[in-house]
């Protein structure tokens, strides 16, 4: 089972500290710098949703160039590899999976020389799937668990209120056999007639 990361939004205070520490924990490496996690509103709660590291992991399946692959119990999207076909954020059924702009480097923002027509105005945006900008190549993120550096997942550590943690296979099993036991003892008080298993002893004196 992969490792993931979940949030507790009664300790969420919505600060966004985890997607400013997710973008420059990047950055640093080289990569994209766009948060791999977004920090989710509504009336009363917040907290920030990412990606469920699936242990199936559709975005995997559907990637024509194998840049994403299970890898140190995550899924990791090769960065360099992706071609932007966008059929990873069409397969992640939680929209997960982002994109940000990738221009070539030294080149300025809409540089015009006489060698070559003016650069099109980008059109407006409509959608991250559909969205397209003259000279950006689109290269989709998704949360690596932090896998290219050595300290883990900078949004859990820099979290002021621990309400992120990383959730790993033993933390699931546990929690899987706290309910079986709560499940047992509930039922157990909820039938009070049911009468108690024989002892050994009395199981050989039949």
């Amino acid at each position: 089972m992969n490792r993931f990361i979940i949030a507790d939004p009664k300790l969420c205070i919505g600060c966004n500290t985890c997607m400013a520490s997710c973008a420059e924990e990047h950055r640093q490496l080289g990569l994209q710098a766009m948060p791999r996690l977004r920090v989710m509103r509504n009336a009363r709660d917040s907290a920030p949703v990412t990606c469920r590291q699936c242990d199936d992991a559709p975005c995997a399946k559907v990637c024509p160039v194998n840049a994403i692959r299970h890898q140190d119990n995550a899924i990791v999207l090769n960065e360099s590899l992706c071609v932007s076909c966008k059929l990873c954020a069409i397969a992640c059924p939680f929209g997960a999976i982002g994109f940000e702009g990738s221009r070539p480097l030294a080149v300025p923002a809409n540089c015009n020389t006489p060698l070559a027509l003016p650069a099109p105005v980008a059109p407006r945006p409509v959608s991250p799937l559909l969205d397209f900008q003259p000279g950006v190549r689109a290269v989709a993120v998704k949360c690596d668990l932090c896998a290219a550096g050595s300290e883990g997942p900078a949004c859990v550590r820099t979290c002021p209120t621990q309400a992120i943690r990383l959730v790993s296979a033993e933390d699931v099993r546990a929690a899987s056999e706290q309910k079986r036991r709560s499940a047992m003892q509930a039922l157990a008080s909820d039938l009070p007639f049911v009468r108690p298993l024989e002892t050994h002893k009395e199981q050989r004196s039949l």
